[in-house]
């Protein structure tokens, strides 16, 4: 097995493993993003995260799609593990396990005080997973997003004139 970072010849591949873990995950129908969004977003002039794919047999069967965050506590960066996806026929030969090991060095390399991510409350393979691994779930946070509309509502509801 071999992970490999992602390049701009890759963006097919990676929408396409956006496409499997959001059908995994019930929430196809909530995937919006192009090869040109990706383009853009991971390989343009700003580069919003990175994708590493893991291959077996020469052949990509998982991928992690990870950016840095930051923490005030520690005072450093961290990684957030967006995405982390292993094609379910090759499910049970440490690949996942594998994909996080690199994520955990590369987090050290890069001086960063952590490693987090979220998973969805139903998986319970994936809890149990990252429960083996030693991972501690945050049960005492609670995620809050805003989107879409709400979001424009909020971003458009300044009372502070900028000059």
């Amino acid at each position: 097995m071999q992970i490999k970072f992602a390049t701009i010849e890759d963006v097919s591949l990676i929408l396409e493993f956006i496409k499997e873990l959001a059908n995994y995950e019930k929430l196809l129908d909530q995937v919006v993003t192009t090869e040109e969004i990706l383009k853009e977003n991971l390989f343009g002039d700003k580069k919003y995260a990175e994708v590493v794919f893991a291959y077996y047999e020469n052949k990509p069967v998982g991928y992690a799609l990870f950016f840095h965050n930051f923490s005030t506590f520690l005072g450093k960066p961290g990684l957030h593990l967006e995405d982390l996806y292993v094609k379910p026929e090759f499910r049970g030969k440490k690949i996942a396990t594998q994909i996080l090991a690199f994520l955990a060095k590369l987090a050290k390399q890069r001086d960063c005080g952590r490693l987090e991510w979220s998973v969805l409350d139903w998986n319970k393979k994936a809890i149990d997973f990252y429960l083996n691994i030693g991972a501690a779930p945050m049960d005492e946070w609670t995620v809050f997003r805003i989107t879409g509309e709400k979001l424009d509502t909020l971003a458009n509801s300044t009372i502070f004139v900028n000059e």
